[in-house]
C-alpha cells in the first residue's frame, strides 16, 4: 500500500514523492525506496525503526543495524524518527518530512569483522558466554577508581550535588534487560539506601506514570533500540524527568535519546537470547550503585571491598566456564522434562527469573520463576516427581530459608538442582553446582553464569535452533 501511496504522489523527485507519502501516514517504518526508472538513489526514511547508512569509498551502505556494516566501512549515521536521506554512491543528504535540510555528524564503529563470527565455536550463544571474563573487563575498564574507592563513571554528567538531590530510582527495560534492572535496583537499595525499584518498560509507558523532579529514571536496553523503553524514555522526557541510559551498542537511539548513561562495551551480540549483555548491564548496575553509595553513606571500607570484588569477576566468571561438563550433566536431567521451576529469594529471585527466560526463550521448555518466600502461598500446588525446581542458594543471611524452601518441595518428593556456593548442604539434592563466592552484593552475577550454560546445553541436546529462537527478534523495535 505504502509503494502505490509513493507512486501515486504528483512530486517529480523521488525523494520528494516519499516525503509527501509519508506525510500522509501514520505508524512505525524503516523504509528504503528505489525508483526502477531511476536507479542511481536510494530513499530511506525512519519513524520508529532503526535505520543507519553506511559512508564507504565512493559507496553507499543502508541497513537497520550497523553490524550489517562493519564488513563494508566503519563510518556511520544514524537517522532520527522523522527523518528522509537522499542516498547516493557518493554520498547522502538528511531532511524532515517537511524538506528542511538536517545536519548528520558520522559516528565510528570499533567492533572489529572477528567479532561477528563463530570462530571455534557452534553456536554465537556459546561464543558470547565464553566471551564474558573479556566483556566484563571491558565493563569495568577505567571505572574503578582505588584512590576514593567508589567508581568513575564521566558518562552519566551528574555531579555529585545533583545525585545528593534524588530520592529515588526507576529502572526501566524489557526481558533480560528489566531483570538486570531488578538486580540493579536491589544493589541500588543495599548500596546507596536510595528506594529503588524495576519496571517493564512496556507496562510504564501505558500506565500515565507520574514523573518526579527528585527520582533518577535509568533505560536499560542492549540493542538501544528497543521501542517500548524508548516510547517510556520519551514519556519521562516529555515531563521533565532526568533519565540516564545503560545500553551496549554506541549511537543507538536510546543512547542518544538519553543523551548520557554508562555503555558496557561488551561487544555485539548476535544470538537472539542475551547472555554476555544481561552480565555486564548487572555490573554496569554495580558500578552505578557503589558510585551513588560512596557519595551517601558507602564507607571507604565497604567501596574498597566492592572493588575488589567487581575487578575479580572476569577470572571468577573463567572459572564457572571451566566447568562446562557438570552443566552439560544436568542438562540431560531436564532435557526428559516438560515442566521446570526456578526460585529464589531477595536478589536471587531475579537469577532465577533470567535462568527460567533463558530455559524457556532458547530450549521452547516450559519453564517458570517464582520467589521463594511465595512458594507455599500457591506454586507449592505445583510440585511433583515429574517437575524440577533449579533453586538460586548463595550463602547469606537467607540461607537458612532457602534450605527451608528445599526441604518443603523434597516433602513433595520434588527433584531440586541448586546452584550455591562452595559447602556441604544440609538438606539431600539431586544435583549442585556451586560457583565461588564474591561479596554477598555481587553474587547474582557469578549465580547467573551456570543458568546460561544450563539453557544452552538443554536447547543442544533438544536440536534446538538456538542462535535464531523460533517468534523472537533479537531488536524489538515495534509494539
Amino acid at each position: 500500500m505504502l509503494a502505490h501511496l509513493i507512486a501515486a504522489m504528483p512530486q517529480h523527485s523521488l525523494d520528494e514523492a516519499v516525503r509527501a507519502a509519508l506525510r500522509l501516514v501514520t505508524g512505525t517504518y524503516g523504509l528504503a525506496v528505489l525508483d526502477a526508472a531511476r536507479p542511481d538513489a536510494i530513499i530511506v526514511a525512519r519513524n520508529g525503526s532503526p535505520v543507519v547508512l553506511g559512508i564507504g569509498e565512493r559507496e553507499m551502505f543502508v541497513a537497520s543495524d550497523a553490524g550489517a556494516l562493519v564488513r563494508h566501512t566503519r563510518s556511520v549515521v544514524y537517522l532520527d524518527d522523522g527523518e528522509v536521506a537522499l542516498v547516493r554512491a557518493d554520498g547522502f543528504e538528511t531532511a524532515t518530512l517537511d524538506g528542511g535540510p538536517t545536519a548528520k555528524t558520522p559516528s565510528t564503529i570499533t567492533w572489529t569483522n572477528e567479532a561477528f563470527d563463530k570462530g571455534e565455536y557452534t553456536h554465537f550463544m556459546r561464543k558470547e558466554i565464553a566471551e564474558q571474563p573479556e566483556a566484563v573487563g571491558r565493563t569495568l575498564s577505567g571505572r574503578l577508581e582505588p584512590r576514593f574507592q567508589t567508581t568513575h563513571l564521566g558518562g552519566i554528567e551528574l555531579a555529585a550535588h545533583e545525585l545528593l538531590d534524588i530520592r529515588r530510582v526507576k529502572i526501566l527495560g524489557c526481558g533480560s534487560a528489566y531483570i538486570a534492572g531488578s538486580i540493579g535496583a536491589h544493589l541500588i537499595e543495599q548500596l546507596a539506601r536510595l528506594p529503588a525499584h524495576a519496571e517493564p518498560a512496556s507496562e510504564f509507558r501505558y500506565r500515565n506514570p507520574v514523573i518526579e523532579r527528585d527520582t533518577l529514571y535509568i533505560a536499560v536496553s542492549q540493542s538501544g533500540e528497543t521501542f517500548d523503553t524508548l516510547a517510556a524514555v520519551q514519556e519521562v522526557k516529555r515531563k521533565g524527568g532526568r533519565v540516564l541510559g545503560v545500553v551496549n551498542v554506541v549511537g543507538s537511539t536510546i543512547a542518544r535519546e538519553c543523551g548520557r548513561g554508562i555503555y558496557l562495551h561488551a561487544g555485539p551480540e548476535i544470538a537472539v537470547v542475551s547472555t554476555k549483555t544481561f552480565t555486564c548491564t548487572a555490573v554496569a548496575m554495580a558500578l552505578l550503585a557503589i558510585h551513588l553509595g560512596r557519595i551517601r553513606d558507602l564507607s571507604t571500607a565497604d567501596g574498597a571491598r566492592l572493588l575488589a570484588a567487581l575487578a575479580a569477576l572476569p577470572e571468577q566468571i573463567a572459572g564457572i566456564l571451566a566447568r562446562e561438563v557438570e552443566i552439560a550433566g544436568l542438562a540431560e536431567q531436564l532435557v526428559k522434562c516438560e515442566h521446570a521451576y526456578f526460585v529464589g529469594r531477595s536478589a536471587g529471585y531475579a537469577v532465577a527469573m533470567e535462568g527460567a527466560l533463558k530455559l524457556k526463550e532458547v530450549s521452547y521448555l516450559h519453564a517458570e520463576a517464582y520467589s521463594a518466600a511465595e512458594l507455599k502461598h500457591g506454586p507449592l500446588a505445583l510440585i511433583s516427581p515429574e517437575t524440577p525446581t533449579v533453586a538460586v542458594i548463595p550463602r547469606d543471611d537467607l540461607y537458612r530459608k532457602n534450605v527451608s524452601t528445599i526441604e518443603e518441595i523434597r516433602a513433595r518428593r520434588g527433584p531440586v538442582y541448586a546452584v550455591t556456593h562452595a559447602g556441604e548442604l544440609p538438606v539431600s539434592v539431586d544435583a549442585a553446582f556451586d560457583v565461588p563466592a564474591s561479596e554477598p552484593e555481587l553474587d547474582p552475577i557469578l549465580l547467573n553464569i551456570p543458568l546460561q550454560l544450563l539453557a544452552y546445553h538443554v536447547a543442544l541436546k533438544k536440536g534446538c535452533d538456538i542462535d535464531r529462537p523460533r517468534n523472537l527478534a533479537k531488536s524489538v523495535t515495534v509494539e
